[in-house]
């Protein structure tokens, strides 16, 4: 069974070529059904083809929903210190399940990491608003950052209270 990309190229994949390409697309980094889905309809395939596909990447561990959200999770927390959230909304835009993702919060976000990772950006954004003379707008624009960051309200106020001191 011979399929071609959308884009009207004209290299022409067999079965398993886009079976060995979306392995690799997996290996490269964890991905959810969602983006394994997306990234299969560059593909004219009948929906048996990419069922076989997805099939097989389930089968030979390539792709798995739970590895996923807890790498996300893990990942951006660490990396772009995120909130609960953003993270919470980009994994429900991926279609992951909530049962999941609270079990990934429970199981990837380290509380007092979280409270040092919102801390941390609270006085980052506070040090850069330096040239800001009005104490309220620069408290409004620290809390719009956090929000847009992810972070629960409560736990921005008490941040703010914790920068705030002078």
């Amino acid at each position: 069974m011979n399929f071609t990309p959308k884009d009207n190229s004209k290299k022409i994949y067999t079965i398993d070529e886009i079976k060995d390409k979306m392995a690799k697309y997996c290996l490269y980094q964890d991905r959810c059904h969602w983006e394994v889905e997306k990234k299969l309809r560059e593909f004219d395939l009948i929906p048996e083809a990419k069922d076989e596909v997805l099939y097989k990447l389930i089968h030979y561990g390539f792709l798995n929903e739970e590895r996923f959200a807890f790498s996300f999770v893990r990942g951006k927390v660490n990396q772009k210190l995120w909130g609960r959230n953003r993270l919470r909304q980009e994994l429900k835009l991926r279609q992951i399940d909530g049962k999941l993702i609270d079990k990934a919060f429970k199981d990837e976000i380290d509380p007092e990491k979280y409270w040092n990772n919102l801390t941390k950006l609270a006085q980052k954004k506070y040090d850069a608003l330096y040239s800001e003379r009005e104490s309220f707008k620069k408290i409004n624009k620290i809390k719009a950052y956090l929000a847009y960051k992810g972070y629960e309200f409560d736990l921005i106020n008490e941040a703010i209270q914790v920068i705030d001191k002078d």
